[in-house]
């Protein structure tokens, strides 16, 4: 007992990374979906960006925004998707403990930039239809500079705050994370260290988080849907409601995937794992679908963007 209470975070200098406890045949199976996944995450996302940069009628806030979106997708899933991966081939399936601090950090600061990237796309979904006289002059160059460094401001802020309050925990119950990445919650099962405090931090930094960005996606929304039903067409409305219905459906796919990870009780480790996969694999998947398919615009930029390649072949 008195060894497991002088051990600390200082000591560890590797962790083991679980994985899915499945059999060890299967691990070929999921190693190819994983790899199917994040081809299509590199695909899509890198194309997206592609096609924003190269496409002149895409040079919008709009788009400026959704390619940061995926910029944002390409990386947090890049910082996830390898090491597991890797971790499929490996018997040790240990990862560094600076590997995991960089996992942790990382990824936190993706999520949250996303969160904060999310409501500034609905910002200006509320300004191109409540006020479309105003809104080059409202989201101008300037502002959508500000909003997207800001994001990425409160994603660094608050990752660096949650990761250095995270490593000073003392790891003296174990090394091996029941998990395939890096995750808040099973790191703190390895803690012999007093959880009130982080808990609470991290309680209250979700809050900050979450609700502020939850309240500018609901009340841009509530102040959309009631300017759209105020127009006389039916074509108009449906034309109106087009441009957001991308933009909603990541929404929703990021924001239940995450309220699904938490809500989910420590006592089922197996489903926290498949949570995590809808947030950090299949989300960053189905952005740049969600935005192809439903997007006008982008299937006409890809569909010049290929016709002029097959022009030079």
């Amino acid at each position: 007992m008195g060894d497991r209470e002088t051990c600390n975070h200082s000591e560890v200098t590797d962790f083991i990374l679980v994985g899915f406890r499945v059999r060890p045949e299967l691990h070929i199976l999921l190693f190819l979906l994983f790899l199917l996944v994040y081809t299509m995450i590199l695909l899509g996302n890198i194309g997206m960006m592609v096609i924003i940069m190269f496409d002149p009628r895409l040079n919008t806030p709009m788009y400026f925004f959704l390619g940061n979106l995926s910029f944002i997708d390409l990386f947090y899933s890049s910082v996830i998707a390898p090491k597991a991966m890797i971790n499929f081939w490996s018997e040790s399936k240990s990862i560094s403990y600076a590997g995991c601090v960089t996992q942790f950090f990382l990824f936190g600061l993706f999520i949250v930039t996303e969160g904060f990237l999310l409501a500034a796309m609905a910002y200006d979904r509320f300004i191109a239809i409540c006020n479309p006289l105003l809104y080059t002059v409202q989201m101008s160059t300037h502002l959508c500079v500000q909003l997207v460094a800001g994001s990425y401001f409160c994603g660094c802020i608050t990752s660096v705050l949650h990761t250095s309050m995270t490593f000073a925990l003392s790891f003296c119950a174990s090394r091996t994370i029941d998990h395939f990445y890096c995750d808040t919650r099973p790191l703190q099962r390895l803690s012999c260290s007093d959880l009130f405090t982080l808990k609470m931090v991290s309680f209250t930094f979700s809050g900050l988080i979450v609700f502020p960005t939850i309240i500018v996606i609901i009340v841009s929304y509530l102040y959309i849907v009631s300017t759209v039903l105020k127009i006389p067409s039916t074509e108009g409305r449906q034309k109106a409601f087009s441009t957001c219905s991308s933009h909603l459906g990541v929404v929703s796919v990021l924001y239940g995937a995450v309220f699904f990870m938490y809500l989910t009780p420590d006592t089922f480790p197996e489903l926290s794992k498949v949570a995590s996969l809808c947030y950090t694999l299949l989300t960053p998947m189905l952005n740049p679908l969600i935005y192809s398919l439903r997007n006008k615009d982008v299937k006409e930029a890809l569909y010049k963007l290929v016709e002029k390649k097959s022009t030079i072949l």
